[in-house]
């Protein structure tokens, strides 16, 4: 219960905050900058470290690659049939219709409708999904911008510089050479703090004013993302034979609402954040109801 209502706290005190104007407008770029630049590396040092990897483990490494690459066929193919649609939106929706919150809106979930010790499956899935979010879906960023030109040399230099896949990138490396298990307890402070920050600053920048009119936008991202994504991973499950709780624990994970963070890229690089946050804002509220759903489909149903 007191993962529900932290949720619930933080987005509702942003929009209070917002609202009373008691911070600059501008207050969330600069919790982003704490969220990206250190809370986000502190949660790969804080679980990377920590996982021996083994086959059964192989779908919860592969379902967010299969989420992002039929997500991005899913909007590509919207955007050939609604012309109209701008670059930058499908970038954004790109974004926000094809990456999970599998850690902060995902964890707290599983710990409610599962146990504590099914998060070990679901960092592995949190862990591809910020890898994807920091290579492929940077280099989309980028193509989708209105104000820069891809080119190979931006591309790179974007990827490796965007500290979740530096983060990434140490975690797996140093503790081979080093041992940094004495900085856990600072590693788990900081990671600590990616959930309510990140929950704060979409409801600094949450708006529902005017999201009828974005509503088909809206409903095309969170269709895929709330329903069609885990029904994709649920679908390749039953053709491989694929049961247990790691697999419902990776088909729960790839039902979670969009990832915070797919958010503040989208900001970033101006890709409709309108449409952006109001997907990630829209996409909490009803997460609550739709991963009930997939809770009671994966429990009772038999499938898996």
């Amino acid at each position: 219960m007191a993962n529900f209502i932290l949720i619930g706290l933080c987005i509702i005190a942003g929009i209070l905050f917002r609202k009373n104007k008691v911070l600059p407008k501008d207050a969330h770029k600069g919790i982003n900058a704490w969220i990206i630049y250190i809370a986000l590396p502190a949660v790969s040092f804080k679980y990377l470290p920590h996982i021996t990897f083994t086959r059964e483990l192989l779908l919860p490494i592969l379902a967010p690659i299969f989420v992002w690459l039929f997500g991005w066929l899913y909007i590509t193919f919207y955007k050939r049939i609604n012309p109209k649609m701008s670059l930058a939106t499908a970038g954004g929706m790109k974004l926000t219709s094809s990456l999970s919150n599998t850690s902060f809106i995902g964890f707290p979930l599983i710990m409610a409708y599962f146990s504590e010790k099914e998060l070990a499956i679901a960092i592995i899935c949190d862990q591809i999904t910020f890898t994807l979010l920091s290579t492929i879906g940077i280099i989309v960023a980028i193509k989708s911008s209105q104000d820069q030109k891809l080119n190979v040399g931006l591309v790179v230099k974007k990827v490796l510089t965007f500290p979740p896949f530096i983060g990434c990138v140490l975690a797996l490396v140093l503790p081979r050479f080093l041992d940094v298990s004495v900085l856990d307890p600072l590693f788990d402070k900081l990671a600590g703090t990616v959930g309510p920050l990140a929950l704060f600053s979409i409801g600094l920048q949450l708006k529902f004013g005017g999201w009828f009119s974005e509503l088909k936008y809206i409903s095309i991202a969170l269709i895929y993302k709330l329903i069609l994504a885990p029904m994709l991973v649920l679908i390749i499950a039953l053709i491989f034979g694929l049961t247990g709780i790691i697999t419902k624990i990776t088909i729960f994970e790839m039902a979670m609402p969009t990832l915070l963070t797919a958010g503040l890229v989208a900001d970033q690089y101006n890709l409709n954040p309108k449409v952006s946050n109001l997907v990630v804002g829209i996409g909490i509220v009803l997460s609550f109801l739709t991963t009930g759903t997939w809770w009671l489909v994966l429990t009772y149903s038999g499938l898996v």
